[in-house]
């Protein structure tokens, strides 16, 4: 049995990060599926809310240590197993790293979520044409943030940092992936959508993909 146990969505955006994460470092995990629809959100069961007050995939156990928070998660990972790094080795290019990382999951996938948008929908009465509205300006405004930070760093190669997968990538590729569902109009974001695409085709990522997750529907 692993050591690792991966509380999990195949749609969730953060729970996709984390897939990525421990793709990428080779590491093993047994997955625990928590379906966010079906009976109101298993997310919501009293057995779940102990381990993640907060109600939200994802949630990695690892032996009796409970780690919430995707961004917390990948920090940890890096911390706990170094190689191969997800994080370049210069400090400046680290926090240049991150805030690429920030603008996607803490501006953009927050407001874009699934309980922001049934409140949108529920509670202030919003149509399926609003909601998607709201969606996408969401998605225009960080995409276009990520796109000039992308050129004008020029750093930017096959991955965001050159030609390594960092947690840029890790945020970039499950935002883009939701975007894409969405039909969000992406031809604003070039240098982010052939990032995107190239990620995409590395084995990891596409282990990580949640059409090739065991809840996927």
């Amino acid at each position: 049995m692993s050591e690792l146990t991966l509380y999990t969505y195949f749609r969730s955006s953060s729970a996709y990060r984390v897939r990525i994460a421990l793709a990428l470092k080779g590491l093993t995990f047994e997955p625990r599926y928590i379906h966010l629809l079906h009976g109101g959100g298993e997310n919501w069961r009293p057995d779940y809310l102990a381990l993640n007050p907060q109600g939200l995939v994802p949630t990695l156990l690892h032996g009796q240590r409970i780690l919430i928070q995707s961004l917390a998660i990948l920090e940890y990972l890096e911390e706990a197993w170094p190689d191969p790094p997800l994080l370049p080795a210069d400090a400046r290019d680290r926090a240049y790293v991150r805030s690429l990382a920030g603008i996607i999951a803490c501006d953009i996938q927050p407001l874009n979520n699934l309980r922001v948008l049934d409140y949108l929908k529920q509670t202030l009465d919003m149509d399926k044409a609003q909601t998607e509205a709201w969606y996408r300006h969401w998605i225009a405004e960080g995409l276009a943030a990520v796109e000039t930070l992308l050129n004008r760093h020029a750093q930017a190669g096959r991955c965001c940092f050159a030609d390594m997968p960092t947690i840029a990538d890790i945020c970039l590729v499950p935002q883009f992936y939701n975007a894409i569902r969405y039909k969000c109009d992406l031809a604003p974001y070039p240098t982010a959508e052939k990032i995107y695409e190239n990620c995409s085709a590395l084995t990891a990522f596409k282990t990580a993909a949640p059409e090739n997750q065991g809840d996927k529907e």
